[in-house]
């Protein structure tokens, strides 16, 4: 997959693709299937299929001070979409020349004269332009008018409503990651590189992976039955394990991470990828008398973790 970021200077192969417009947070269902319509729109016409997205997040950028809300970073929102066998990500820097666009001018300059799209696909609420101003009944006819094709893409419903990265949230938000998953088509995964703790873990006989979550919506706070994606390095793999997500109140910390102990694993870890996806809520955070009864209850909570996961 090549990843495109600037829509004025294109080689001429990265132009004509079939392409999927949106955000994307998550990739879940309802993005896959607006990713699967542009797929066969393009396979008829002999177009390489693309995704037409955003960085920052568009909102991101109007409220950068507004509380994390991205289920993935763009790096993991990238590695999902290769999966699905995207081609071309046209990943482009969202700055005040791009959010000034009117939507004709969005349609014009981005779509027919940057990135010469043969067709795109958006969903049914899909909004653009300047202020939102441009909806999906208006592509249609700016594509007519342009030269490239349109298809609106329903909504697709859940088994709870509306499949959408809001309701995900909620989901993770409610401790619910098997709600969250059946949105997204897969467990929710955080990823990133592993960063240094306190080793205050392998002291207790539990050491850790320690990830940052720092710019993600935190799902609930808690113990967590894991699967463990190392993705590079020595010990690359899949793995099951059990983590914690929070603040340590055992320890009073205060900056949210993610702690992850993966069963049966002996090896350093320091600044290799990983992926956690979250199976299944345990417990939330709590504190004990004793740091005897703290290992009792990560014992318990292991034992439940390897129980959930041998089942999957």
């Amino acid at each position: 997959m090549r990843i495109i970021r600037d829509f004025t200077y294109l080689d001429p192969a990265d132009r004509g693709a079939s392409v999927a417009i949106g955000n994307f947070d998550g990739v879940h269902i309802g993005h896959q299937s607006v990713i699967e319509q542009a797929r066969a729109a393009g396979d008829a016409i002999g177009a390489p299929l693309g995704v037409l997205t955003f960085e920052p997040h568009p909102r991101q950028y109007f409220a950068p001070d507004a509380p994390p809300f991205r289920l993935m970073n763009p790096e993991a929102r990238a590695h999902r979409l290769e999966k699905l066998g995207v081609e071309r990500l046209y990943e482009l820097n969202f700055n005040a020349a791009l959010a000034g666009l009117s939507p004709r001018e969005f349609a014009e300059k981005v779509i027919r004269d940057g990135l010469g799209l043969s067709h795109v696909v958006v969903g049914a609420d899909f909004c653009f332009g300047k202020g939102r101003a441009g909806d999906a009944a208006d592509l249609v006819a700016f594509g007519k008018e342009m030269g490239f094709g349109v298809t609106i893409a329903e909504l697709l419903e859940g088994d709870n409503g509306e499949v959408s990265s809001t309701a995900i949230r909620n989901a993770l938000s409610d401790g619910r990651p098997r709600d969250a998953a059946r949105m997204l088509g897969h467990w929710h995964r955080i990823d990133g590189p592993v960063i240094g703790g306190e080793q205050r873990g392998r002291d207790l006989g539990y050491p850790t992976a320690n990830m940052s979550i720092e710019g993600l919506h935190p799902p609930k706070f808690g113990v967590y039955a894991v699967l463990v994606d190392v993705l590079d390095g020595p010990h690359k793999g899949h793995y099951h394990g059990a983590a914690s997500l929070g603040v340590r109140p055992m320890f009073h910390g205060e900056v949210p991470n993610l702690e992850t102990f993966i069963f049966d694993f002996s090896g350093d870890l320091y600044s290799a990828d990983l992926s956690v996806a979250l199976v299944e809520y345990l417990r939330p955070e709590e504190t004990f008398d004793s740091l005897e009864a703290f290992i009792a209850q990560m014992d318990a909570d292991c034992t439940r973790a390897r129980a959930i996961l041998d089942a999957l």
